[in-house]
Protein backbone atom coordinates (compact mmCIF):
# COMPACT_ATOMS: atom_id res chain seq x y z
CA UNK A 1 0.00 0.00 0.00
CA UNK A 2 1.14 3.51 -0.85
CA UNK A 3 -0.37 5.58 1.97
CA UNK A 4 -1.24 9.27 1.87
CA UNK A 5 -3.12 11.32 4.43
CA UNK A 6 -6.54 10.96 6.01
CA UNK A 7 -8.59 8.01 7.24
CA UNK A 8 -8.57 6.08 3.97
CA UNK A 9 -5.29 4.17 4.58
CA UNK A 10 -6.18 3.52 8.23
CA UNK A 11 -9.50 1.94 7.29
CA UNK A 12 -7.88 -0.11 4.53
CA UNK A 13 -5.29 -1.48 6.95
CA UNK A 14 -7.96 -2.28 9.54
CA UNK A 15 -9.94 -4.14 6.86
CA UNK A 16 -6.81 -6.06 5.85
CA UNK A 17 -6.25 -7.09 9.47
CA UNK A 18 -9.82 -8.43 9.71
CA UNK A 19 -9.20 -10.47 6.57
CA UNK A 20 -5.79 -11.68 7.82
CA UNK A 21 -4.05 -10.02 4.89
CA UNK A 22 -0.46 -8.93 5.47
CA UNK A 23 0.24 -5.44 4.13
CA UNK A 24 3.53 -3.71 3.42
CA UNK A 25 2.86 0.00 3.92
CA UNK A 26 4.94 2.51 2.00
CA UNK A 27 3.96 5.80 3.61
CA UNK A 28 4.46 9.19 1.98
CA UNK A 29 6.24 10.84 4.88
CA UNK A 30 5.02 14.36 4.01
CA UNK A 31 1.41 13.14 4.19
CA UNK A 32 0.81 9.88 6.06
CA UNK A 33 0.11 9.52 9.77
CA UNK A 34 2.79 7.73 11.82
CA UNK A 35 -0.08 5.74 13.37
CA UNK A 36 -0.07 3.57 10.24
CA UNK A 37 3.10 1.86 11.41
CA UNK A 38 1.32 -0.01 14.20
CA UNK A 39 -1.30 -1.32 11.74
CA UNK A 40 1.17 -2.53 9.13
CA UNK A 41 2.89 -5.88 8.76
CA UNK A 42 5.93 -4.04 7.39
CA UNK A 43 6.35 -0.29 7.23
CA UNK A 44 8.48 2.10 5.19
CA UNK A 45 8.40 5.89 5.00
CA UNK A 46 9.62 7.57 1.82
CA UNK A 47 9.61 11.09 0.42
CA UNK A 48 6.97 12.12 -2.08
CA UNK A 49 9.58 12.37 -4.82
CA UNK A 50 11.37 9.07 -4.17
CA UNK A 51 10.15 6.96 -7.10
CA UNK A 52 13.39 4.96 -7.30
CA UNK A 53 13.16 4.13 -3.59
CA UNK A 54 9.56 2.99 -4.05
CA UNK A 55 10.62 0.59 -6.78
CA UNK A 56 13.57 -0.63 -4.70
CA UNK A 57 11.27 -1.45 -1.76
CA UNK A 58 8.88 -3.32 -4.03
CA UNK A 59 11.70 -5.36 -5.50
CA UNK A 60 13.17 -6.19 -2.08
CA UNK A 61 9.76 -7.17 -0.67
CA UNK A 62 8.68 -9.14 -3.73
CA UNK A 63 5.72 -6.77 -4.28
CA UNK A 64 3.98 -7.00 -7.65
CA UNK A 65 0.76 -5.16 -6.76
CA UNK A 66 0.33 -1.72 -5.20
CA UNK A 67 -2.83 -0.09 -3.84
CA UNK A 68 -2.88 3.71 -3.49
CA UNK A 69 -4.84 4.82 -0.41
CA UNK A 70 -5.19 8.33 0.97
CA UNK A 71 -4.79 11.81 -0.36
CA UNK A 72 -1.65 13.53 -1.52
CA UNK A 73 -2.43 17.23 -1.75
CA UNK A 74 -2.01 18.34 -5.34
CA UNK A 75 -0.53 21.68 -4.32
CA UNK A 76 2.20 19.88 -2.38
CA UNK A 77 3.41 18.25 -5.58
CA UNK A 78 4.32 21.72 -6.81
CA UNK A 79 5.51 23.31 -3.55
CA UNK A 80 7.27 20.51 -1.66
CA UNK A 81 8.30 17.74 -4.01
CA UNK A 82 12.00 17.04 -4.51
CA UNK A 83 12.03 14.50 -7.34
CA UNK A 84 14.74 11.88 -7.60
CA UNK A 85 16.30 11.28 -11.02
CA UNK A 86 13.61 8.82 -12.10
CA UNK A 87 10.70 11.06 -11.17
CA UNK A 88 12.48 14.13 -12.58
CA UNK A 89 12.78 12.32 -15.91
CA UNK A 90 9.10 11.40 -15.80
CA UNK A 91 7.97 14.95 -14.93
CA UNK A 92 10.07 16.37 -17.76
CA UNK A 93 8.35 14.02 -20.22
CA UNK A 94 4.79 15.05 -19.29
CA UNK A 95 2.89 17.46 -21.53
CA UNK A 96 0.50 18.17 -18.65
CA UNK A 97 0.87 17.77 -14.88
CA UNK A 98 -2.70 16.90 -13.95
CA UNK A 99 -3.58 13.85 -11.88
CA UNK A 100 -4.17 11.52 -14.82
CA UNK A 101 -0.91 12.44 -16.50
CA UNK A 102 1.22 12.31 -13.34
CA UNK A 103 -0.16 9.14 -11.74
CA UNK A 104 -0.60 7.54 -15.15
CA UNK A 105 3.07 8.18 -15.83
CA UNK A 106 4.07 6.69 -12.48
CA UNK A 107 1.85 3.67 -13.18
CA UNK A 108 3.62 3.10 -16.50
CA UNK A 109 7.06 3.28 -14.86
CA UNK A 110 5.91 0.78 -12.23
CA UNK A 111 4.38 -1.52 -14.85
CA UNK A 112 7.69 -1.55 -16.71
CA UNK A 113 9.20 -2.88 -13.47
CA UNK A 114 6.53 -5.59 -13.13
CA UNK A 115 4.49 -3.71 -10.51
CA UNK A 116 0.77 -3.14 -11.13
CA UNK A 117 -1.56 -0.64 -9.49
CA UNK A 118 -4.78 -2.24 -8.23
CA UNK A 119 -8.21 -0.88 -7.25
CA UNK A 120 -7.68 1.47 -4.30
CA UNK A 121 -11.11 0.55 -2.88
CA UNK A 122 -10.39 -3.19 -3.04
CA UNK A 123 -10.69 -3.70 0.74
CA UNK A 124 -13.44 -1.13 1.31
CA UNK A 125 -16.23 -1.98 -1.12
CA UNK A 126 -18.76 -1.85 1.72
CA UNK A 127 -17.94 1.84 2.21
CA UNK A 128 -18.78 2.93 -1.34
CA UNK A 129 -21.75 5.28 -1.59
CA UNK A 130 -25.07 3.57 -2.42
CA UNK A 131 -27.49 4.80 -5.06
CA UNK A 132 -30.29 7.07 -3.87
CA UNK A 133 -30.83 9.17 -0.76
CA UNK A 134 -29.12 7.53 2.23
CA UNK A 135 -29.81 10.10 4.94
CA UNK A 136 -33.02 10.74 6.83
CA UNK A 137 -33.67 14.03 5.09
CA UNK A 138 -34.38 14.04 1.37
CA UNK A 139 -33.52 17.08 -0.75
CA UNK A 140 -36.54 19.30 -1.32
CA UNK A 141 -37.80 20.38 -4.75
CA UNK A 142 -35.65 23.50 -4.92
CA UNK A 143 -32.55 21.65 -3.76
CA UNK A 144 -33.11 18.95 -6.40
CA UNK A 145 -33.17 21.59 -9.14
CA UNK A 146 -29.94 23.11 -7.88
CA UNK A 147 -28.27 19.72 -7.47
CA UNK A 148 -29.17 18.76 -11.06
CA UNK A 149 -27.74 22.05 -12.27
CA UNK A 150 -24.59 21.49 -10.24
CA UNK A 151 -24.13 17.97 -11.54
CA UNK A 152 -24.22 19.17 -15.15
CA UNK A 153 -21.31 21.48 -14.31
CA UNK A 154 -19.44 18.86 -12.24
CA UNK A 155 -19.67 16.30 -15.04
CA UNK A 156 -18.18 18.78 -17.51
CA UNK A 157 -15.49 19.74 -14.99
CA UNK A 158 -14.52 16.08 -14.48
CA UNK A 159 -13.55 15.84 -18.12
CA UNK A 160 -10.77 18.37 -17.60
CA UNK A 161 -9.14 16.44 -14.71
CA UNK A 162 -8.83 19.40 -12.37
CA UNK A 163 -11.20 19.29 -9.40
CA UNK A 164 -14.00 16.99 -8.26
CA UNK A 165 -16.34 19.42 -6.52
CA UNK A 166 -18.77 22.18 -7.42
CA UNK A 167 -20.67 24.41 -4.99
CA UNK A 168 -24.07 25.86 -5.91
CA UNK A 169 -25.99 28.54 -4.00
CA UNK A 170 -29.12 30.47 -4.91
CA UNK A 171 -29.22 28.81 -8.37
CA UNK A 172 -25.70 29.99 -9.21
CA UNK A 173 -22.37 28.18 -9.51
CA UNK A 174 -20.33 29.77 -6.73
CA UNK A 175 -17.09 27.78 -6.72
CA UNK A 176 -15.23 25.13 -8.71
CA UNK A 177 -12.53 22.99 -7.14
CA UNK A 178 -8.98 23.00 -8.42
CA UNK A 179 -6.17 21.94 -6.06
CA UNK A 180 -7.51 23.22 -2.76
CA UNK A 181 -9.71 20.30 -1.68
CA UNK A 182 -13.34 20.00 -0.56
CA UNK A 183 -13.07 21.78 2.80
CA UNK A 184 -11.39 24.80 1.24
CA UNK A 185 -13.90 25.14 -1.59
CA UNK A 186 -16.83 24.96 0.86
CA UNK A 187 -15.33 27.69 3.02
CA UNK A 188 -14.51 29.85 0.00
CA UNK A 189 -18.07 29.53 -1.32
CA UNK A 190 -19.47 30.30 2.13
CA UNK A 191 -17.48 33.53 2.24
CA UNK A 192 -18.49 34.50 -1.29
CA UNK A 193 -22.23 34.07 -0.62
CA UNK A 194 -22.26 35.63 2.82
CA UNK A 195 -23.48 32.39 4.37
CA UNK A 196 -26.41 31.50 2.09
CA UNK A 197 -27.44 27.82 2.03
CA UNK A 198 -25.22 26.00 -0.43
CA UNK A 199 -25.02 22.57 -2.03
CA UNK A 200 -22.02 20.36 -2.77
CA UNK A 201 -21.70 18.19 -5.85
CA UNK A 202 -18.81 15.73 -6.04
CA UNK A 203 -18.09 13.95 -9.31
CA UNK A 204 -15.59 11.16 -9.85
CA UNK A 205 -13.57 11.01 -13.02
CA UNK A 206 -15.27 8.93 -15.71
CA UNK A 207 -12.42 6.44 -15.68
CA UNK A 208 -13.32 2.76 -15.83
CA UNK A 209 -10.90 2.12 -12.95
CA UNK A 210 -10.62 3.20 -9.30
CA UNK A 211 -6.84 3.02 -9.10
CA UNK A 212 -6.36 6.53 -7.66
CA UNK A 213 -8.01 9.86 -6.84
CA UNK A 214 -11.25 8.32 -5.55
CA UNK A 215 -13.61 10.96 -4.06
CA UNK A 216 -14.21 10.65 -0.32
CA UNK A 217 -16.62 12.01 2.27
CA UNK A 218 -16.37 11.49 6.01
CA UNK A 219 -17.29 12.89 9.42
CA UNK A 220 -14.89 15.81 9.04
CA UNK A 221 -16.65 16.83 5.83
CA UNK A 222 -19.98 16.84 7.66
CA UNK A 223 -18.53 19.24 10.21
CA UNK A 224 -17.35 21.59 7.48
CA UNK A 225 -20.72 21.31 5.72
CA UNK A 226 -22.43 22.35 8.94
CA UNK A 227 -19.97 25.20 9.46
CA UNK A 228 -20.55 26.51 5.92
CA UNK A 229 -24.34 26.01 5.77
CA UNK A 230 -23.96 23.32 3.10
CA UNK A 231 -27.33 21.61 3.32
CA UNK A 232 -27.09 18.83 0.73
CA UNK A 233 -24.60 16.90 -1.39
CA UNK A 234 -24.60 14.42 -4.24
CA UNK A 235 -21.84 12.04 -5.24
CA UNK A 236 -21.26 9.18 -7.68
CA UNK A 237 -22.70 5.93 -6.33
CA UNK A 238 -20.23 3.07 -6.23
CA UNK A 239 -17.34 5.44 -6.90
CA UNK A 240 -17.20 7.56 -3.73
CA UNK A 241 -15.85 6.32 -0.39
CA UNK A 242 -17.80 7.12 2.77
CA UNK A 243 -15.13 7.02 5.46
CA UNK A 244 -16.20 6.06 8.99
CA UNK A 245 -19.64 5.67 7.48
CA UNK A 246 -21.71 5.22 10.65
CA UNK A 247 -20.22 8.29 12.33
CA UNK A 248 -20.57 10.29 9.13
CA UNK A 249 -24.24 9.40 8.73
CA UNK A 250 -24.97 10.13 12.40
CA UNK A 251 -23.56 13.62 11.94
CA UNK A 252 -25.33 14.20 8.63
CA UNK A 253 -28.67 13.22 10.16
CA UNK A 254 -28.06 15.29 13.28
CA UNK A 255 -27.22 18.36 11.19
CA UNK A 256 -30.10 17.84 8.74
CA UNK A 257 -27.79 17.31 5.77
CA UNK A 258 -29.13 15.38 2.79
CA UNK A 259 -26.78 12.97 0.97
CA UNK A 260 -27.58 11.25 -2.32
CA UNK A 261 -25.67 8.75 -4.46
CA UNK A 262 -26.17 9.12 -8.22
CA UNK A 263 -25.74 6.24 -10.66
CA UNK A 264 -23.20 7.11 -13.36
CA UNK A 265 -21.84 5.47 -16.47
CA UNK A 266 -18.15 5.13 -17.35
CA UNK A 267 -18.83 4.20 -20.99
Amino acid sequence: MIAGNGRFPVLALEAAARLNIDVVTIAIEEEASPDLKALSTTYYAISLGALSRLIEICKNEGITQLMMCGQVKHAKIFSSIRPDWRLFKLLASLREKNTDALIGGVAKVLADEGIQLVDSTLLLKDLLAPEGVFTKRKPDTEELKQLRYGRSIAEALAGFDIGQSVVIADRACVALEAMEGTDAILRRAHELTGGKPQLLIKSSRRRKHLLFDVPVLGPATMEVMRETNTVAATMDAGRTLLLDRDEMLEKANRYGISLTGIAVSTD
